[in-house]
């Protein structure tokens, strides 16, 4: 009787885990046809196909129409930076770092939740002339809601012809009033030449000024020419002015940070997945500048290239952050050119300081913070935009307000130059 038992309890338990062998052997079986390619694109093909036949407008389901539609939205579902580009917008990206393009004047992006915002508008370009502000969310262009838009899509409609109007509505969180909230601009498009170092000039005290609006290809050869023009006029303490700067090069940006660290010395160094994304940047040999003090001016529009720089020149003692912190950009988008001359910009890789501080969703925080606010901005940018246009076009009243966090940045480098100096005639007294 016992036996019988024994054997029936034997029975029940092999019959239970060949039960649960099953069940596993089948949800192993759906995960694996979840990642399996060929089943993937069996469901993409089929998928394809019935749109083909079955959807109401024939004119929108060419195969082209229907892979790009595809690809658009397989970036997108990664992160607001991979993107699918169409070969118009290929050859959009291309003009914008090589220094010259056609368009509004301002760089965007999708923020973090997902809408398409500016980062920075350009200096001297329409979109600036006419009050546009870093973090205004583009909500329709031509009276076309964005939310359902690509980021693609929208650059290629606020690009066009020299001399030709787009309307676009911005929303502005931030305003006061609440009627400035929503608002429409009708703006005239221009070729934007960017001439991406400004304002080089001696403030007070031989302290220099270089306002630096982006990382493009001539870059670091006008920052060179605007340094030696500086440099021959005395100076020997320098403020460089990154607020606003969107990002652009790397190599641009890499060159710039390294003017003024000993060659050899890290910069920024990316991580990925693949271990060929694994890569150290590192400052070359050159002419380098490393006595003078610097002050690095940094606020939330300040992305990517200008992060690179402020991280590392922060994390080596090389220059004195003020102002507010960066934007927090700071992964790495492969340009990946495909046969029918589109191509992929591909986040494969994240940035990380000479001291290994990830910058992505973190942004460099500055060593002094000196904030200031949404209208006071606005009024600076203004005055910038006044000051570099001609007498006769740049009369309209604009109220006057000060720099403050250029104030402090002058503040810190004349105390700098005042303890250098008094450290210096101490120790030849006591010599």
């Amino acid at each position: 009787m016992k036996q019988r038992i024994v054997i029936t309890l034997v029975v029940a338990l092999l019959g239970a885990n060949l039960i649960f062998a099953a069940k596993l052997y089948s949800a192993a079986n759906s995960k694996s046809d979840k990642d399996n390619p060929y089943t993937q694109m069996e469901l993409l093909t089929r998928v394809m196909e019935l749109i083909r036949k079955d959807y109401v407008d024939a004119d929108k389901v060419a195969y082209t129409n229907l892979t790009y539609g595809a690809l658009r939205g397989m970036l997108n579902s990664l992160d607001p930076h991979s993107q699918f580009m169409e070969p118009t917008a290929y050859e959009d990206m291309k003009e914008d770092t090589g220094g010259k393009f056609g368009g509004l004047g301002i760089q965007i992006g999708l923020s973090k939740d997902g809408f398409i915002s500016v980062i920075a508008p350009i200096e001297d370009t329409p979109a600036a002339r006419a009050g546009i502000l870093p973090g205004d969310r583009i909500a329709k262009i031509e009276g076309k809601p964005t939310d359902r838009m690509s980021l693609n899509e929208a650059v290629h409609q606020l690009r066009g012809e020299p001399g030709t109007k787009v309307t676009i509505t911005v929303f502005r969180a931030k305003a006061k009033d609440p009627g400035e909230r929503l608002k429409d601009y009708t703006i005239t498009r221009a070729e934007i030449p960017v001439f991406s170092v400004k304002d080089a000039k001696i403030l007070e005290n031989n302290i220099g000024y270089v306002r630096i609006t982006q990382f493009n290809e001539p870059t670091a050869d006008e920052f060179e020419k605007a340094l030696k023009k500086l440099e021959g006029q005395g100076m020997d303490a320098l403020v460089i002015d990154l607020r606003n700067n969107p990002g652009g090069l790397l190599e641009s940006a890499k060159q710039i940070a390294g003017k003024f660290v000993p060659a050899g010395q890290l910069i920024v160094s990316t991580e990925g997945r693949d271990l060929a994304n694994k890569l150290v940047y590192k400052s070359e040999y050159g002419k380098k500048r490393l006595s003078y003090p610097i002050v690095l001016l940094i606020n939330n529009g300040s992305a990517s290239g200008s992060e690179i720089v402020a991280g590392a020149l922060q994390d080596l003692k090389r220059a004195v952050l003020v102002g507010e912190t960066t934007f927090g950009k700071g992964s790495v988008q492969s340009i990946i050119g495909l046969a029918d001359g589109s191509a992929l910009r591909l986040t494969t890789a994240k940035y990380y300081t000479p001291s290994h501080k990830v910058i992505h969703e973190h942004g460099v925080i500055p060593d002094i913070s000196v904030p200031i606010s949404e209208e006071d901005e606005r009024k600076l940018a203004e005055q910038r935009v006044r000051a570099n246009m001609p007498p006769e076009e740049g009369q309209e009243k604009v109220e006057k307000i000060p720099d403050v966090q250029l104030e402090r940045a002058v503040d810190l480098l004349k105390g700098v130059k005042l303890f250098a100096k008094q450290a210096k005639a101490g120790k030849s007294f006591a010599n």
